[in-house]
């Protein structure tokens, strides 16, 4: 239970940074990838609204530079132009201010922004606009190769560093999470432990009063409070000893003994003596074992959840009720279904908490039923064990399921 509270903290922490790194890295990417565009287009536009050339600025008023650019721009950019018809025929193209690009390449870039159909956006390292002068539509195309070299090893820098961070604090997070979980760890051992060892010294006077009530019986016979003082001392037998067991299945969920045994032969044996019991209070009773199936396990501890769980199912189911039990495999998994039909009406809000130890559905905690309401928790250490899940859940309100499924 310790080593999964600790993976959980684990996948927690670092699920909730990569989320984090993941917000942060992208944010700065998408707002450094936006302002390159930007940038590019800002001086398309400016081309664009020149006829294909970079304008001349001199002075102050219309022919003034912006003031977000700098002087040297105009000739620092290299960039082209294709004249297109209304029919899309070529009419003129500029390459006089890039040298990396012909009149071939200019004419296959408009082809291929023609076929796009897009006014703007990126072919290779080229930022193009379309603009429509009269009849006649222009392409110009900024050579932003540098911008976007720059932007990309930014991309893979802020990368690699989210990832060192990530790995960083990986195994500074895996090396404190012993010492965060570690007062837990120890909490949850004194807790198994005093209930080991206090059931074990409880049960020494449950076994000298037992003794004494039948020395008391033969000497005065029959008696109405020495029934009561047996049937209690039985019972706080039986919760000692289902105490002491969830302990040990706790305790030995990595190391109860597994071998391949008939897993069938164990859930129809163990399940057809409570048949007897239910006929003899009116109640259907259905099991439907699908035959040759064995697993993986401990084959003392699937016969305790069976019982477990067939016992449960019988204690609530009224009188003319129903029981079934489903035992299937689909695939490779093991499916146990123990249904029964209930007494009192089953709140779904509450089958969240039938595992807990010492809960129960009925508030009053009448004990007529016999139970602790420690049984489920059993079962759940059991499966637990197995690696198995187990939940609980309710067709109408007026039944209750258990479901097992076992790998």
């Amino acid at each position: 239970m310790i080593k999964k509270l600790k993976i959980k903290f684990i996948v927690l922490s670092m699920t909730s940074l990569f989320i984090l790194l993941l917000i942060i890295v992208a944010g700065m990417n998408i707002i450094n990838y936006t302002s390159v565009c930007n940038e590019a287009d800002d001086i398309l536009s400016l081309i664009s609204q020149n006829r294909g050339v970079f304008p001349d600025f001199k002075g102050k008023g219309p022919n003034r530079l912006p003031p977000n650019m700098s002087p040297e721009l105009q000739y620092e950019s290299r960039y082209f132009s294709v004249l297109l018809d209304a029919s899309g025929n070529l009419i003129h193209v500029e390459t006089s201010r890039i040298t990396s690009v012909d009149t071939s390449t200019a004419i296959e870039y408009a082809k291929s922004v023609m076929e796009k159909g897009k006014n703007r956006g990126f072919i290779n390292n080229f930022r193009f606009v379309q603009s429509h002068e009269g009849n006649t539509t222009r392409i110009i195309f900024l050579d932003h190769g540098r911008k976007l070299d720059s932007f990309n090893r930014f991309l893979i820098i802020s990368s690699g560093m989210a990832l060192a961070g990530f790995i960083v604090v990986f195994f500074i997070i895996s090396f404190c999470a012993g010492k965060i979980t570690g007062p837990i760890a120890e909490s949850y051992e004194k807790q198994k432990r005093f209930i080991t060892d206090a059931g074990h010294e409880i049960k020494t006077p449950l076994t000298i009063i037992n003794a004494n009530v039948d020395i008391l019986e033969m000497d005065i016979g029959k008696n109405e409070c020495l029934e009561d003082i047996q049937q209690q001392s039985k019972r706080l037998t039986t919760l000692v000893n289902d105490l002491i067991y969830l302990a040990r299945m706790e305790e030995a969920e990595n190391s109860l003994q597994m071998i391949e045994f008939p897993v069938s032969e164990v859930v129809y044996e163990t399940a057809m003596p409570f048949k007897t019991p239910a006929l003899a209070r009116n109640i259907d009773f259905t099991c439907n074992v699908q035959p040759m199936l064995s697993m993986r396990g401990n084959d003392k501890a699937i016969q305790q959840l069976v019982s477990i769980l067939m016992d449960n199912a019988l204690k609530y189911s009224p009188q003319g009720g129903s029981i079934s039990l489903n035992f299937t495999r689909q695939n490779k998994i093991l499916s146990l279904t123990v249904f029964n039909t209930t007494q009192t009406d089953v709140n779904p809000d509450d089958l969240k908490y039938v595992f807990d130890r010492f809960y129960r559905t009925d508030k009053s905690r009448n004990s007529e039923t016999g139970g602790h309401g420690i049984g489920l928790s059993v079962a759940k250490a059991i499966v637990t064990a197995h690696s198995g899940k187990i939940h609980a859940s309710t067709q109408d309100g007026h039944s209750f399921q258990i479901t097992v499924t076992l790998s």
